[in-house]
């Protein structure tokens, strides 16, 4: 079976005659672990999927599907599996230009993981820790991609994503506290400088291709706008989870092949990964890195 590093380069080879993205992109998300293509769907669409976002919102069975700010909680925050329920959104993450892009980065058998969409409102807007999204879901290997479609202008003021280049060729890195998975970089354990990060600043319409283990944040938005991004996880075919905790049992339930055929194996990366041993069940990213400070002071304190 050739390494993960032999497949990348046959990958990238292959990818050049594909309609989607150029040479030159396929060599850059591999080197710094995420790409940022401007202007991929054009207003029309976008104001599509905004429109969506307010019919999804107005459904009697809102609470079920939707987050919402804890200091706020009338401001919802995230929508769970927009793919499933709007066609604007399935035309977007699903269609031939998304899926040719797929293909140039991780091989013509795509699978669709999971999809969410996230909502930093005016003024609000809640924050995303440092962290690796493989640590959430480790698979077999590691080819999985989460595209990031800006349906606003994201800048610097609206809380727009910050990632550190280079970060997806360290493994997954340490996520945990007192020997439980809080869902956010340890800093002590962790040899990265977090301090100057690259901001992803975009205009809407622009789609943001990121490697499953590039380390990534957002702050708060400070600004008067909003900054809504859906946000789609795929997966090469042959990539399987190794940890069946409720959060990949979940995403799992939700997993269709978009293109090309299934797998019969599980392609293996060298290399060993840290499982997520949660403390406890939760629902989102955010449940689990806002409560992780009030768990590990308990801990610490029965020390």
């Amino acid at each position: 079976m050739p390494s993960e590093g032999a497949r990348s380069k046959r990958k990238v080879g292959i990818a050049a005659m594909a309609v989607g993205l150029n040479q030159a992109q396929i060599l850059s998300y591999h080197e710094h672990g995420y790409l940022l293509v401007e202007r991929l769907f054009d207003a029309s669409e976008v104001a599509r999927a905004l429109a969506a976002i307010d019919q999804i919102l107005i459904r009697p069975d809102r609470a079920e599907l939707a987050e919402f700010e804890p200091e706020q909680p009338s401001v919802p925050r995230r929508i769970y599996q927009p793919v499933e329920l709007h066609s604007a959104f399935e035309s977007m993450t699903c269609g031939p230009m998304m899926l040719d892009s797929l293909e140039s980065l991780i091989g013509p058998d795509i699978v669709l993981h999971y999809s969410k969409l996230n909502m930093k409102a005016a003024r609000v807007g809640s924050v995303v820790e440092w962290h690796q999204d493989l640590a959430y879901y480790p698979h077999t290997n590691t080819d999985l991609v989460s595209v990031l479609i800006h349906l606003d202008d994201a800048k610097s003021a609206n809380g727009c994503l910050q990632v550190i280049p280079g970060s997806h060729k360290l493994g997954i890195l340490d996520h945990e506290v007192h020997g439980f998975f809080r869902g956010k970089l340890n800093p002590a354990a962790c040899e990265l400088d977090l301090s100057r990060p690259t901001l992803c600043e975009a205009p809407a319409g622009s789609v943001l291709f990121l490697h499953c283990l590039t380390a990534h944040s957002s702050v708060r938005n400070l600004s008067g706008q909003p900054r809504r991004t859906l946000i789609t996880g795929y997966k090469a075919a042959d990539a399987y989870p190794i940890y069946y905790g409720s959060q990949t049992s979940f995403a799992e339930s939700h997993t269709r092949l978009l293109r090309g055929r299934p797998s019969r194996v599980a392609r293996m990366a060298a290399g060993t990964w840290r499982v997520p041993l949660a403390e406890a069940d939760y629902r989102s990213l955010y449940e689990l890195q806002e409560g992780s400070h009030v768990r590990a002071e308990k801990a610490e304190s029965l020390r």
